[in-house]
């Protein structure tokens, strides 16, 4: 049936009530019956641009293209206007988006980096498309019910050794095989790492990006790296496999980025610690020591969602093994201080990859948004608008990149000494800029900006959920007079105007 062809003049006919044909890029749908349903009622589908005509910029202008693609919608076709093709195109899944600065230069067309090989491209390929089959269904469903992920998704990430690789690289990837055997462990560096927090944040489900692997990824590393063997492997085994949840708990009530403020405290006991007081964070915890399953954890409802797992833990004398300290007595700062870096940093490369699917959905709204006639591209302070969210998307992926080239080539005692200053810096510019892309634009999609369904449902989620990207790792300011102190060690005694 969705092969007959009609001519225009024909479907014109179509434009009353319950005889109602309408082209959308040369499909053509009968919704005689359909129009008395319709959410914005029949009056809409009478309108004379519409009714018996082609109406896909009007289509365009109210709905996001996967409504044609919904099988109570697809039924309606009926047929193709004779002599026309279809001009508009979903993007396949895993596939390059066409739409400018849509993508980081080093995957567009005609640009080059001094920075990505060949295996960095076939593992963005790979990543991409395992993201958008695997994770983004389940993160929309999620996020729409509050659920955790489900467990099938971490069962998928640990088949390709997913939830190893977002730790970045070390000798915890020895004699993994990495996404099917596409990187080998030796080859896997900060570039991929990047990669992964750039496509994963192209969820824009902000709590779900969490939810899925946060906790691992600031929890598992102080046990990585201070953990006695015994422990260390038992609780990397369990991660990895996708069977365990883990998180790192540094916020209560009492501190925030004054992390040595912290009043949860552990008492020497003859066999091990006794632990007492409250903190804050994911759907696991394991604080400045292991602890015990002794603990209670009551979920705290934020801004984002409960898909995240954020939880409030009250620890009532709950008694700890000795041998599952991390690091030595009263060196828990430490621990916890010794993954800031890698953490913050991480935070940027999610933060840019967000707000360049941000900038995206605004070029394709402008674009196909008419206003007065005209497309709203067509006003000034739109365009201005748009540059301004370009600028700061370009200019972070540049300082993220020099970053990580960086840190591919210093240790972590290196990268603690040179780069503290660079990554608390940039962490704080790519969280402010976020923060202003956000309300840009909310500014271009007007009022489907700040409605949680429909063309700007991205927008109003982003905007939303942007705020708490500014707090994570140390808040803006925070991070901004450490980058300062720092370079302030670094001054020359005789420096002189």
């Amino acid at each position: 049936m969705a092969s007959k062809q009609f001519t225009k003049e024909e479907i014109a006919k179509h434009n009353r009530q319950n005889d109602l044909w309408i082209i959308v890029d040369s499909k053509v749908f009968d919704l005689s019956k359909f129009g008395a349903m319709h959410p914005g009622g029949l009056s809409v589908l009478l309108d004379e641009e519409v009714a018996g005509q082609d109406a896909t910029n009007v289509f365009f202008g109210l709905h996001r293209y996967e409504v044609l693609l919904k099988p109570q919608y697809a039924r309606l076709q009926i047929g193709v206007v004779a002599g026309e093709e279809q001009q508009i195109f979903p993007r396949s899944v895993g596939t390059l988006s066409k739409v400018p600065y849509a993508e980081p230069t080093w995957l567009t067309e005609g640009y080059y980096s001094p920075y990505y090989k060949d295996y960095h491209r076939r593992f963005q390929v790979a990543f991409r498309k395992f993201v958008e089959e695997v994770l983004i269904p389940d993160a929309h469903a999620r996020e729409e019910d509050g659920k955790r992920p489900s467990q099938y998704v971490f069962d998928e990430m640990a088949k390709l050794n997913i939830i190893a690789m977002r730790l970045g690289p070390g000798k915890h990837l020895d004699g993994l095989e990495l996404m099917g055997g596409l990187v080998k462990p030796e080859e896997f560096d900060y570039f991929h790492e990047l990669i992964m927090g750039q496509e994963v944040a192209r969820m824009n489900a902000r709590g779900y990006y969490d939810g899925s692997g946060g906790g691992t990824y600031i929890g598992l590393p102080p046990i990585m790296n201070f953990g006695k063997p015994a422990v260390r492997e038992k609780i990397m085994r369990e991660v990895f496999s996708g069977k365990k949840l883990i998180c790192l708990a540094i916020s209560e009530a009492f501190a925030g980025s004054d992390v040595a403020g912290i009043k949860c405290h552990a008492k020497r006991v003859d066999d091990g610690w006794v632990v007492t007081g409250t903190t804050r964070n994911g759907s696991l915890t394991r604080p400045l020591r292991i602890i015990s399953p002794s603990l209670v954890a009551m979920t705290k409802v934020t801004s984002y969602s409960t898909t995240a797992g954020t939880g409030y833990v009250t620890f009532e004398n709950v008694h700890v093994p000795y041998e599952n300290t991390l690091g030595t007595d009263n060196g828990g700062l430490q621990v916890i201080l010794s993954n800031f870096n890698h953490e913050r940093w991480g935070m940027a490369c999610g933060s840019i990859g967000a707000q360049r699917f941000i900038v995206e959905e605004c070029l394709k709204w402008a674009t196909q948004r008419q206003v007065f006639g005209k497309p709203l591209t067509s006003q000034a302070v739109i365009r201005s608008k748009l540059a301004a969210m370009i600028a700061r998307v370009e200019s972070a992926q540049n300082w993220i990149e020099n970053v990580t080239y960086q840190m591919n080539h210093m240790n972590y005692k290196e990268q603690a000494t040179h780069l503290a200053g660079q990554i608390a810096f940039v962490k704080k510019y790519c969280t402010e800029n976020a923060q202003e892309t956000a309300k840009d634009a909310v500014q271009i999609f007007g009022g489907r900006g700040i409605t949680k369904t429909g063309m700007g449902r991205y927008i109003e989620h982003y905007h939303r959920t942007v705020p708490f990207d500014a707090i994570l790792g140390g808040a803006e300011d925070v991070l901004g007079d450490l980058g300062v102190r720092q370079a302030l060690r670094k001054m020359p005694k005789n420096a002189r105007l």
